[in-house]
């Protein structure tokens, strides 16, 4: 019983991506090791660790399930969504909303107990009200792919945050390297959410919302992803120039991510939308730990 409810509200938040942020926020984490190895204050990395996953998760928890809360309605009315679980009656609003104050609480309570300076805790509230905020963006923006790209890419430049705050003031410039990946991050979220909203383009016009697809129509959404993509690839080109351990295994798995991301939009046309799914989910999710798999080999080894 207790399985089959842990298992329900993992799948309610879509536990498992969690894969698209947090290699980035443990990249961050590695060169800010790296960085603190060639001379800086001691942190206790182990337990900042513990503190910069447990983070990750409970905000992106409380977030996720506040979507899934204010989207409710839309989602019933959707008949790609339809059967998620709320509009399928599977869990209640009131354990959601519960799901929601717990996860924010956990995310605050980390951001304390866990981490080694008090920026994160100062700046725990704006950062929740920006990720609760997205919600609902598409309700005004057609912009909210980028807002949700921001979202994620607040996860390298927390993780920073919260292992070397104590330096920004002395050396504002010390932030460029998660400030590169966060912005990579989110044009990169930020297109392939362009991707995945061209399935929702009709409906999203019909009722209201706001989307590139439905503003501008599925071909020029995907003419919008590409260029999204390709200033990604310009973002992590540039990494190297600011942490310049970064080496030939480094290059590599750029070459690599150019040729995911080649595919990912091979996958998908204007008048044909049955692999977005396999665009989304598996480019996606490869991309974040082959340049993680990169970053650590060329930094420790």
């Amino acid at each position: 019983m207790l399985t089959a409810t842990v298992r329900t509200y993992l799948d309610l938040v879509r536990f498992s991506h969690t894969v698209f942020a947090l290699p980035f926020a443990l990249m961050a984490t590695l060169i800010a090791l790296r960085f603190q190895a060639d001379g800086g204050p001691e942190i206790h990395w182990p337990r900042a660790i513990a503190g910069i996953l447990l983070c990750m998760v409970t905000a992106r928890t409380a977030a996720m399930a506040f979507n899934r809360l204010v989207d409710r309605t839309i989602d019933a009315a959707n008949p790609r969504t339809a059967g998620r679980h709320l509009p399928r009656g599977v869990v209640g609003t009131g354990e959601v909303l519960a799901l929601v104050a717990g996860s924010a609480a956990a995310f605050i309570a980390s951001t304390l107990l866990f981490l080694p300076n008090w920026l994160p805790l100062v700046l725990s509230a704006p950062v929740l009200a920006w990720l609760l905020g997205y919600s609902f963006a598409k309700r005004f923006t057609p912009l909210a792919h980028v807002w949700l790209g921001a979202a994620l890419g607040l996860a390298p430049v927390a993780a920073w945050i919260a292992l070397r705050g104590g330096r920004l003031a002395d050396s504002p410039a010390d932030i460029l390297p998660a400030a590169i990946l966060g912005l990579a991050v989110t044009v990169w979220v930020a297109g392939f959410d362009v991707i995945y909203a061209c399935q929702d383009a009709s409906f999203d016009a019909g009722h209201g919302l706001e989307s590139i697809p439905a503003r501008l129509g599925v071909p020029r959404a995907l003419e919008v992803s590409k260029l999204l993509h390709a200033v990604t690839i310009l973002c992590l080109a540039g990494l190297p120039l600011v942490v310049p351990q970064l080496g030939p295994i480094y290059w590599l798995a750029l070459a690599a991510i150019v040729a995911l991301l080649a595919w990912e939009h091979a996958l998908v046309r204007p008048d044909d939308l049955s692999r977005v799914n396999d665009a989304f989910f598996t480019a996606n999710a490869v991309i974040g730990l082959v340049l993680l798999a990169a970053i650590a080999l060329d930094l420790w080894y």
